[in-house]
């Protein structure tokens, strides 16, 4: 949250130096090194987690948003996604990938099917960021308007929420 991912990065690696294979920080690793552009990274410790814990539903998820969210290997995003539904069936923020790699597939309807289930269940910023745009792609543009504005009051510096609303409402 202070935007300190860089040090995050390198504290977590010198970790990873001691204890290679401990998953949390892998997990917590390929988080950060997302944050700083090394998807290589991010790929390499998720995948390497998923080897290890293969029932980790949170790094199935991880990789597959990630993919999703870089508009990349999109199948292979549904599937690791599809994987962590199975593994954490009510989570929210997995629910918002399937909707979200829906949503870059083209499956506009099926992304915001999950993505409104997703809100439903946790009104996040980040979800609503990703209901709010499927919505407005979908046409419409007053349902994404109002998921935006009543999040932005419970979160007025969430800086991903307030860049799409930038994107859309400039």
């Amino acid at each position: 949250e202070a935007g300190a991912h860089q040090k995050v990065f390198d504290l977590l690696s010198n970790g990873l130096k001691k204890l290679p294979d401990y998953p949390e920080l892998l997990y917590d690793r390929a988080m950060a090194a997302g944050q700083i552009g090394k998807t290589d990274i991010l790929e390499k410790d998720l995948r390497k987690l998923i080897q290890l814990k293969p029932g980790h539903a949170h790094a199935h998820n991880a990789l597959g948003y990630s993919f999703a969210e870089n508009g990349t290997r999109l199948p292979e995003a549904l599937e690791l996604i599809e994987k962590a539904i199975k593994l954490s069936p009510g989570d929210p923020y997995i629910i918002d990938s399937l909707g979200w790699v829906h949503y870059r597939m083209g499956n506009l309807n099926k992304g915001v099917s999950y993505l409104k289930q997703a809100f439903q269940i946790k009104s996040d910023p980040e979800i609503a960021a990703h209901l709010g745009e499927a919505l407005w792609m979908q046409g419409t543009k007053e349902d994404a308007k109002k998921v935006w504005r009543s999040t932005i009051r419970a979160y007025p510096n969430n800086e991903v929420l307030l860049n799409i609303m930038k994107k859309f409402m400039p």
